[in-house]
């Protein structure tokens, strides 16, 4: 009776994890503001100092702001304490976002299973260290989110703080089932003033073989349409991606190079990149009107960042005598790319941290933003729900905080045997 009762329960469980997965979740992490001094992130910024506000009238209508963006796939590795991120700390920038890929590995029981929010907690210390060794100015994080192995983190300067309203998070899972969050993005938005800004850190389909890239054309169409925000209680937030006036799109995108192995290694070799990217997938599709028409991307002068051995400055495949290893050619696997006006990118490198597979990408915007300059846009301000935050902040303000799952579910195959059963419960 009890292994009848478990046949009938476990499609349930797994229906509904699969139904969580593809919803996605709200809820995430940030700094709050206050006198505690605890290092925890648990809930979202509160309004700092109200006496800080007035200063919107003595700024121009348009202030300038550095604005830091990078992205690593990590290759399942854990950080130890000896890995130096301050190379990823440029002293003078006013925002730092963080994107990561494979925080954990990507197997069954972390693609089904609860996600582990510890290997979370670990990047978010490393980089508040990062910052306070680097930086002179305190940093605060207003977003900080997790889906599977898709981790992004996004840090403010404490003067900033107080003018970031609406923080909100979207994740879309593009993996297994064309659901699941192996694969996909998680984006989050904000308003900085009266600019809205929106940085999507994803994780796209691989596949080296010709013909994959349009897999990775599908996930960036799927993650355009599907992501959607709140619009607010005054129905004046924008709920698509490119409704923003600011955006970001990074991570580990997966385009390859559409050469020959023997060739594009040959090329690797005599560092002959502005030939490597002539027959950058990416670079076609996108002039091909295939994918991300109208985005930009930044001149690449740094060589490709996948695949290597980990711990080590050899490419993947390249040494000989190993045959039995699958070769995988050089590509420029890990991107950053924009879209909109006042956004101009001053900086277009990569880090040399072997950690993995994959060399860290990082980029600086200068973004134009919006300030508060007249009555009627500061008489809309306190009408806001961050002013009413304000008022209530004698109580704890948490954003739908998702409560830990205890399910596992080990394997893959017990979702592709069971499809048709998973098909009525997901009706």
């Amino acid at each position: 009776m009890a292994g009848k009762h478990g046949q009938v329960m476990w499609p349930r469980l797994v229906a509904n994890k699969i139904l969580k997965k593809r919803l996605g979740s709200n809820s995430f992490v940030a700094d709050i503001p206050s006198n505690n001094t605890s290092p925890s992130l648990l809930q979202i910024p509160l309004f700092a100092q109200s006496s800080s506000l007035p200063n919107a009238f003595y700024k121009p209508p348009i202030q300038n702001y550095k604005v830091s963006v990078s992205t690593w796939n990590v290759g399942g590795v854990a950080p130890n304490q000896d890995l130096d991120m301050e190379d990823w700390v440029d002293i003078s920038c006013d925002i730092y976002v963080f994107g990561f890929q494979e925080i954990v590995p990507l197997k069954a029981s972390n693609v089904f299973g609860s996600e582990n929010r510890e290997i979370c907690s670990q990047w978010n210390s490393m980089i508040r260290e990062a910052l306070k060794k680097k930086v002179n100015q305190t940093f605060k994080c207003i977003i900080s989110k997790q889906m599977v192995g898709i981790m992004i983190s996004v840090w403010v300067r404490s003067d900033l703080h107080p003018f970031i309203r609406s923080p909100s998070v979207s994740c879309i899972g593009c993996g297994i089932m064309s659901c699941l969050g192996n694969k996909g993005s998680v984006s989050v938005r904000f308003r900085l003033h009266e600019t809205s800004f929106c940085f999507v850190c994803t994780h796209l389909a691989s596949g080296g073989k010709e013909g994959d890239e349009k897999n990775r054309n599908d996930n960036v169409c799927d993650i355009l349409c599907r992501t959607s925000f709140p619009k607010g209680p005054s129905l004046d937030l924008p709920n698509k991606i490119l409704q923003h006036d600011r955006v970001v799109l990074f991570g580990d995108l997966n385009y390859r190079i559409s050469l020959p192995e023997e060739t594009t290694r040959l090329l690797v070799e005599r560092k002959d990149w502005d030939t490597l990217l002539q027959n950058d997938q990416l670079k076609m599709e996108m002039m091909d009107g295939q994918v991300l028409e109208g985005w930009e991307e930044g001149n690449i002068k740094f060589g490709p960042t996948y695949k290597y051995y980990p711990n080590s400055e050899v490419y993947y495949g390249g040494l000989h005598g190993l045959k039995a290893e699958k070769r995988r050619a050089p590509a420029w696997c890990d991107r950053i790319i924009w879209n909109g006006k006042g956004l101009k990118q001053v900086s277009y490198n990569r880090g040399e941290s072997n950690l993995s597979d994959h060399r860290p990408v990082m980029a600086i915007f200068t973004a134009e933003v919006e300030t508060i300059t007249n009555l009627k846009t500061l008489r809309g301000f306190f009408l806001s729900n961050r002013f009413e935050e304000l008022n209530n902040s004698d109580s704890p303000f948490v954003v739908d905080e998702e409560e830990d799952e205890e399910e596992m579910f080990s394997t893959a195959d017990f979702v592709c045997k069971n499809k048709s059963t998973f098909k009525n419960h997901l009706k």
